[in-house]
């Protein structure tokens, strides 16, 4: 199953998303993150506080959703509230698109360590809902039955 995370500039939340999937699922999912407006970089935040938990940064890129045209898409999350409303392109077609939406860490003011909380707290989050997402029968459910499932993980939490 390929899964392709957006946020509108794909420098923190989707980059996060897309990390944290690929480390859990073990090969199961292979998750892409992109976005409508790239910034053109991850956030160096984003990169410190994955690597901090763990988590693979090697490969995150802040790019465009152009780039995965060709690529068989199964499921596209919007992370950002922006990014949901966005008429997706058309090469998704059929491709089951649903809402998670995260809370921007990268637009906290705050101190180092209220700022490095709320990374941690959607770090947190993200994987709680990808331990979750890899509890599914992946492989047999319907489309119908996956879009159900991933709305009712991110109603959870």
């Amino acid at each position: 199953m390929n899964i392709l995370y957006i946020c509108t500039h794909n420098r923190c939340r989707s980059a996060i998303c897309e990390s944290i999937t690929n480390k859990l699922s073990g090969g199961r999912v292979q998750a892409y993150s992109a976005g409508s407006q790239p910034a053109g970089e991850i956030h160096p935040l984003t990169l410190k506080f994955l690597e901090k938990r763990g988590f693979p940064t090697a490969d995150l890129k802040s790019e465009s959703w152009d780039k995965y045209s060709d690529k068989d898409i199964d499921v596209a999350i919007t992370v950002c509230d922006s990014a949901a409303s966005e008429s997706c392109p058309l090469w998704m077609g059929d491709t089951l698109k649903l809402h998670w939406g995260l809370k921007d860490p990268s637009k906290v003011k705050g101190s180092e360590a209220e700022i490095e909380a709320a990374f941690m707290r959607l770090i947190d989050l993200v994987q709680l809902r990808i331990e979750q997402l890899m509890e599914l029968d992946l492989e047999n459910l319907e489309p119908e039955e996956l879009s159900l499932a991933l709305m009712l993980i991110a109603e959870d939490h």
